[in-house]
């Protein structure tokens, strides 16, 4: 590799990690070197490209543009590799956008299959609960659920999330049960980050819609605080059953008004506009249509649902029991 390409790499490496000994140790360097190397590149360009403290390092605008420009070109080499080579081998970096409780439930577990088909390919998680930029953070695959504004990214609709209603058996014992939307009034409600915009909880039933004004008891802006809440018996949580599918097959949290509909959400992989998809990406979305696909519980809130449901209510008859 020539010292300019490497150059260009290890500034990519630094920009992302933040930190010139992160960068260092992943391309083989001390700390001080590649400091060195990327104040050589800043002095061939004639700009800075990062800001340094003691704290953090930072880019500067001229390196924010930089870093987009350099990462299209290394991409497009990666992909010229890959296609001279010829073997269908993946290599390089694929960066992952998604929610923290999409990638810590239904990716990361399996992850390792999709790595181990790509013993060279390295994968970096950007997760929050709030939707990157796919450009500007670089992001070759985004897992998004719900809406999706009018863009010139391609879409791959990779499931459904349906939402639901639920709440730990210990806190349905002492506040009841709802058996009516109206009955929601007189709970301790947990409003989370996909119910922090709407005032009210639109629910169907029969072509009947209800909906109820929502006044958390407790308020939180990451979705796995609002799961932990409920199943800690602090209230009723609105959320999509992706994000509570193993506490509802637990037992640790049971559907309320089981017969009322939330709607729905796409689940669907972005990929960026405005240039070539890398090789790794399709592949990684290929992965997880293949496998959320055998996911029952992505059919929707029937049968699925039902019999975990039907699991927890068996759960709680233990537990009233016990």
């Amino acid at each position: 590799m020539s010292d300019r390409l490497f150059a260009l790499r290890l500034f990519v490496r630094v920009a992302r990690t933040r930190s010139f000994s992160a960068a260092g140790r992943e391309l083989g360097l001390s700390q001080p070197s590649a400091s060195r190397l990327v104040a050589n590149l800043e002095r061939e360009i004639g700009a800075s490209l990062l800001t340094r403290t003691t704290r953090a390092v930072t880019l500067t605008e001229a390196g924010t543009e930089y870093l987009a420009g350099v990462e299209s070109i290394l991409a497009a080499l990666d992909e010229a590799d890959h296609v001279a080579r010829g073997t269908g081998e993946l290599r390089g970096v694929l960066r992952v956008a998604a929610s923290l409780p999409f990638a810590v439930r239904e990716i990361v577990p399996r992850l390792a299959m999709f790595l181990a088909a790509h013993p060279a390919l390295r994968v970096e998680f950007v997760l929050s609960d709030q939707r990157q930029d796919l450009v500007a953070d670089a992001i070759d695959v985004a897992i998004r659920i719900g809406h999706l504004p009018d863009s010139a990214a391609v879409a791959r609709r990779i499931g459904l999330s349906h939402r639901l209603l639920a709440a730990s058996p210990t806190y349905l014992r002492k506040a009841g049960t709802p058996k009516a939307p109206d009955d929601l009034l007189a709970h301790a409600l947990i409003v989370g980050p996909a119910s922090l915009g709407p005032e009210a909880w639109a629910l169907r039933k029969d072509g009947k819609a209800k909906s109820v004004r929502v006044m958390g008891r407790v308020t939180v802006t990451a979705m796995e605080a609002a799961i932990a809440a409920a199943v800690a018996g602090l209230g009723i949580v609105s959320t999509g059953h992706l994000s509570c599918r193993a506490e509802l097959a637990s037992g640790a949290l049971v559907r309320v008004l089981p017969d009322w509909e939330m709607g729905r959400a796409e689940v669907n992989a972005i990929l960026p506009a405005g240039r070539a998809a890398k090789r790794a990406a399709h592949a990684f979305v290929e992965f997880l249509v293949a496998e959320l696909r055998s996911i029952s519980a992505w059919g929707g809130p029937g049968a699925a649902l039902a019999a975990t449901s039907a699991r927890a209510e068996a759960s709680r008859r233990r537990a009233k029991k016990a």
